[in-house]
């Protein structure tokens, strides 16, 4: 890991410290995920981070965490393109987020998730190596 010295604003700075206060974790640690995190939404419109028992975690805004939607996906009968549609029903969310899952995922399945993840993909259009679909 490298160093890179930046400038933060005043008020920036001031609620990074008082966030870092209060959730107990360094100050450098918070400041890097969070710039994690600005970036990976960033490349991902559509997801935000959430904390939960087991850490952050990917969720898909007004949506299910990330996690739960390959989960489910990987467990759907329908096969192909067909389980976006038929998910995004069961769900009760657009097809439109099951996407945004999916493209997130395909960029990062190594993101930790409660449970086993399994591989199990199925071909269409923008899918990567480590997509579930």
């Amino acid at each position: 890991m490298s160093s890179q010295p930046i400038r933060i604003g005043e008020e920036t700075l001031r609620t990074l410290r008082e966030r870092s206060r209060r959730g107990g974790e360094p100050l450098a640690r918070l400041a890097e995920r969070y710039i994690e995190e600005g970036l990976r939404a960033d490349r991902h419109p559509g997801i935000m981070f959430r904390d939960g028992p087991d850490g952050r975690r990917a969720v898909v805004i007004g949506g299910p965490d990330v996690w739960e939607i390959v989960g489910a996906i990987r467990s759907m009968p329908e096969r192909g393109e067909a389980r976006v549609p038929a998910l995004a029903e069961r769900l009760g969310i657009s097809e439109n987020k099951v996407r945004v899952a999916i493209r997130y995922y395909g960029d990062y399945p190594e993101e930790p998730s409660p449970g086993s993840r399994t591989a199990a993909c199925f071909p269409t259009s923008g899918c990567r190596e480590h997509s579930p679909c």
